[in-house]
């Protein structure tokens, strides 16, 4: 199943509190569990001004109806096309 990057632009994401953190985390789960078993949250970086979340899905469509449902951005959607790492050298 594809992998997407989700780009979520969100000001000041970098101070969010844990507590702030959970709640989001909460929201996107819950709404993962109605929609059903075909799409994943992998995890997320929390950068100063943005959050990049991976997700397993079967299409952008899934990926951006979470986000809809949820209440957040979805600035930029990208499919991977490979993943690489330091394995890829040898």
């Amino acid at each position: 199943m594809p992998r997407y990057v989700i780009e979520r632009q969100i000001p000041g994401a970098g101070n969010l509190t844990a507590e702030q953190l959970k709640g989001s985390s909460q929201t996107s789960c819950n709404v993962l569990q109605e929609m059903g078993p075909t799409i994943q949250w992998v995890h997320s970086y929390v950068v100063d001004d943005a959050i990049y979340c991976v997700y397993i899905a079967p299409n952008e469509a899934a990926v951006r109806e979470h986000a809809q449902k949820g209440g957040f951005p979805a600035n930029k959607v990208m499919q991977v096309s490979t993943i690489i790492d330091p394995t890829t050298s040898e």
